[in-house]
């Protein structure tokens, strides 16, 4: 099989630029609009935005891998890093935060070099008991060649299909050194573009044993900001990758597994993804909005606290049905206490009882 890697002229990419021209200024003028329009709202609306994309972010890129976070302990790891005043904040366990301050790191030092050091000190925080599930894996340095090539493959024992196999490890070292310096030297390429190459090449590489795409798309993260030229983060890759997972996968197989070093199509999906992923930022707005009328409305109406923890979990998108049993388990009551705090609120206007009743009685919010 010839790998993309494998052609005499690697890492000399190449593309269309006719071909990507328009999608990419159209990108280029959304995201200009969208910094403008962020950088006009208040203080408290802004934060709450980018606590929403970051807290989105890093949940969606380990779904990408088949791991699911609490969405919970993740906001509360950011807003801690961040600084930020935000009620009902939870104890975090050492995997979120080793997710969580990867991605911190990538976003918020943006302008910092990237070093293998650095690198190092990601893959640590990723997989702090020094294991991949079940297995030991070398951590904090590159793959070693102990175990065989490196290998994404997927199917039953016995039956699996090598979608890639990445260079070898005792070519890890000149591969990242010449990486690490393209990517920290400035350069004429378009710095979108930088961030499409930057997820493309790393992943390609694939120098450490595990955790290769979350660190890549991290990387593009990193890229991204500097394409922005701030910290702030209002949209998310991830999210959408995550959405079109199988189109990702199969983008990114037939790119390393190109005759030529073209890599227009990989560009046109980076930029289709990245073009989705500005549009969910209006999502995002219209529910930090949707909280700040809601509180502006009921500011002079007294709230416990099991009502105002309630209350927000609400407006940040409850998952299924609130019930009196949801409330009491949640907030640590007796189902009594539930239901006076449930009617106190139907009595002041902030909530509502929806229409089906009996043991499946719910309730939700009244804007």
């Amino acid at each position: 099989m010839m790998y993309i890697y494998k052609h005499s002229n690697w890492p000399k990419f190449y593309w269309d630029q006719e071909t990507i021209a328009q999608i990419l200024v159209d990108v280029r003028h959304r995201q200009g609009l969208l910094l403008g329009k962020m950088n006009a709202l208040g203080f408290s609306l802004r934060d709450e935005a980018i606590l929403k994309t970051l807290t989105l972010d890093v949940l969606k890129t380990n779904e990408i891998e088949g791991e699911i976070l609490n969405p919970e302990q993740v906001r509360s790891s950011i807003a801690r890093r961040l600084g930020m005043q935000v009620a009902e904040l939870i104890p975090s366990d050492h995997y979120v935060d080793g997710v969580v301050e990867m991605m911190m790191d990538a976003t918020q030092k943006f302008d910092t070099p990237l070093s293998d050091e650095r690198l190092f000190s990601w893959h640590s925080a990723l997989f702090p008991t020094g294991r991949s599930g079940m297995h030991k894996i070398t951590i904090g340095n590159w793959r070693k060649g102990d175990k065989g090539p490196m290998q994404v493959v997927s199917g039953p024992i016995g039956k699996e299909r090598v979608h890639f196999e990445a260079p070898d490890s005792s070519e890890l070292e000149r591969e990242m050194k010449l990486f690490l310096e393209w990517f920290n030297n400035k350069m004429e390429i378009d710095a979108v573009l930088k961030a499409a190459i930057s997820h493309l090449w790393f992943v390609t590489i694939h120098p450490f044993d595990d955790g290769n795409g979350r660190i890549a798309r991290a990387i593009t993260d990193m890229q991204l900001a500097r394409a922005d030229k701030t910290a702030q983060r209002f949209y998310s890759m991830s999210a959408y990758i995550q959405k079109g997972r199988k189109k990702y996968y199969d983008i990114l197989e037939a790119t390393q597994k190109s005759d030529d070093l073209d890599i227009t199509k990989w560009l046109e999906w980076f930029l289709v993804c990245l073009n989705s992923a500005l549009d969910s930022t209006e999502e995002i707005l219209a529910i930090v909005f949707q909280k700040a009328h809601f509180w502006d409305k009921n500011f002079n109406k007294s709230i416990n606290a099991r009502q105002q923890l309630m209350l927000n979990k609400l407006l940040d998108g409850f998952t299924g049905k609130l019930t009196s049993a949801k409330w009491a388990k949640i907030t640590k009551c007796s189902h009594d206490t539930a239901l006076r705090d449930i009617k106190d609120l139907i009595k002041q206007e902030m909530l509502v009882q929806d229409e089906s009743g009996g043991r499946s009685t719910s309730y939700s919010l009244l804007f």
